[in-house]
């Protein structure tokens, strides 16, 4: 009898288990999950936001917007809104055009082109469209207080002339732009900003949303600013 009592307390527990992971199931269906692709290099964290996403580890943090770009498919130029800096100890350093690198849906990595074959393309487009939809990516590490300019492509009206190089330091929030032309052009999917600093690798994924996936994973994303804070906050 108590076998048979022991039996029958079993498969109620069975039951409820199995009710509470439909309803489980049910509310991730509700509510889906923004999953962060793996990098696939050492990394200690990536932060979203709807158009913004941040990674670092121990060497570098990047963080970049790119909302007039998801604006853009088809497109044949991408514009990307970076700031980069290093962390902590890590000494100065002097980042070059070649670090930069783009990983498309397809698998491919296309290099930061010249300046020149940047203004020789049809950028206008996507630099109008930057003007009104933008979002801030001025959100760094607590010792990265002084500006600094990231002018591999300065804007073609401005004063400012391109540098192949920016000299980044942990007390330096670098900003700037960051153009490539895609072949076939802009197209929806996973992409991947690489910055190689001297000893690491950071990728920085973002994805090109389509209007349904917008929709539906604009109410999950966090606020940015305030990840950033909680990712530096000062140990206690």
């Amino acid at each position: 009898m108590n076998s048979r009592r022991a039996l029958s307390m079993a498969f109620v527990g069975l039951m409820s288990l199995w009710s509470f992971q439909t309803k489980g199931d049910a509310q991730t269906q509700e509510k889906p999950i923004v999953q962060i692709p793996q990098p696939g290099v050492p990394q200690i964290m990536t932060m979203e936001g709807k158009f913004v996403r941040a990674s670092y580890n121990n060497e570098g943090y990047v963080i970049l917007g790119y909302q007039a770009t998801n604006r853009s498919v088809g497109d044949e130029w991408m514009l990307l809104e970076v700031g980069i800096t290093v962390l902590d100890k890590t000494p100065d350093y002097r980042l070059t055009r070649a670090a930069l690198s783009l990983e498309t849906p397809d698998g491919k990595t296309i290099p930061l082109p010249s300046i020149s074959e940047q203004r020789e393309g049809n950028v206008q487009a996507i630099q109008q469209r930057a003007k009104v939809q933008r979002d801030s990516i001025n959100y760094f590490p607590p010792r990265a207080s002084r500006a600094c300019a990231i002018l591999f492509f300065p804007d073609l009206g401005s004063r400012a002339l391109p540098y192949d190089v920016v000299d980044v330091s942990n007390d330096r929030a670098c900003l700037g732009r960051l153009y490539f032309r895609i072949p076939g052009g802009i197209t929806y999917g996973q992409h991947w900003l690489n910055v190689k600093f001297e000893n690491s690798l950071v990728r920085v994924p973002f994805r090109i949303l389509t209007k349904e996936e917008e929709q539906i994973l604009s109410k999950n994303y966090k606020d940015i600013e305030k990840q950033v804070k909680d990712a530096f906050k000062p140990k206690k």
